[in-house]
């Protein structure tokens, strides 16, 4: 008899599971967000996520391993992809400690000095067509960060609120000259760092170990105070032991703090464009306050 071929959608976790690490599995459950925690026959427990757009679980597997590779910050271990399917490791949580926090923010530093070969450089087999979050976000290298950053992290998102009617035409201009002066605002000129990318705290684990891994990636090379702002955006536990952490390992640049805003102008459009008008307000007034220094 021929084999049946079982569609990707109607494979379950733990089949999936036991086909990309060519392990037995001995017990499956559900975990919220459409993933799955499976036990191996060897005693791991492995989370099972598909991936429902096209080319986004490549580039998450391509960007976990890119960062495994710099051997700076932890990460969970690619155990196995495929076009729709991601296998890694299951993280046991614990709870966030000062101690971690500066490990973390030296293992950070760590990272970004690891390097890229350009701003926009994506992970090595990862797409240039890739995600960040829900948002699609394209990967095209450029030499200086200022016109990258404009043409491929800030205008793109913009144009796509104003298409959206979350931005008005008319208050797209304070963006746009915040674009056109940003060889100014910019600070002192960084090589490309090797970023996670999508550096929120919902990214950020802690483990039971007392050690902190990153998941999620939307990695590429790019500024490394951008990875920096995302931290700030949304919040992070211990997060001034964090920049300390960062700052013994790799000092900034003097007046990175004024900056913030500047690189946060990147994930509120992405915000403004997946979740509406809060963000873009957000943006504007980010936008208002770099151009006001």
């Amino acid at each position: 008899m021929t084999p049946r071929t079982i569609p990707d959608g109607d494979e379950t976790p733990g089949a999936v599971a036991a086909r990309l690490t060519g392990r037995p599995v001995t017990a499956e459950r559900s975990l919220s967000g459409g993933l799955a925690e499976v036990t191996l026959d060897d005693g791991r427990s492995v989370v099972v996520k598909r991936g429902h757009r096209p080319g986004a679980v490549r580039a998450e597997a391509a960007g976990l391993r890119w960062l495994a590779e710099a051997g700076a910050v932890r990460v969970p271990t690619v155990y196995g992809d495929d076009p729709h399917h991601l296998v890694i490791d299951r993280v046991p949580q614990g709870r966030p400690s000062a101690g971690a926090a500066v490990r973390f923010g030296r293992e950070l530093a760590a990272l970004h000095a690891c390097g890229a070969p350009a701003f926009g450089a994506p992970p090595p087999g990862g797409p240039r067509d890739a995600y960040i979050g829900d948002a699609p976000m394209r990967n095209v290298e450029g030499t200086d960060w200022s016109a990258w950053y404009a043409e491929h992290r800030v205008l793109p998102y913009l144009r796509r609120a104003v298409d959206d009617g979350t931005v008005r035409p008319a208050e797209a201009a304070v963006v746009e000259e915040v674009c056109v002066r940003l060889p100014e605002l910019a600070g002192p000129a960084e090589p490309p760092a090797r970023l996670h990318g999508d550096l929120w705290n919902g990214n950020v684990l802690w483990g039971d170990d007392d050690r902190v891994r990153l998941i999620d990636p939307a990695a590429h090379g790019g500024h490394r105070e951008t990875d920096l702002a995302m931290l700030h955006l949304f919040g992070c536990p211990h997060l001034d032991r964090v920049l300390e952490g960062y700052r013994q390992a790799a000092p900034l640049a003097a007046g990175w703090r004024d900056r913030i805003g500047l690189h946060q102008l990147f994930p509120l459009l992405v915000h403004a464009v997946l979740f509406g008008r809060g963000y873009a307000e957000q943006a504007l007034a980010e936008a208002r306050a770099a151009l006001a220094r």
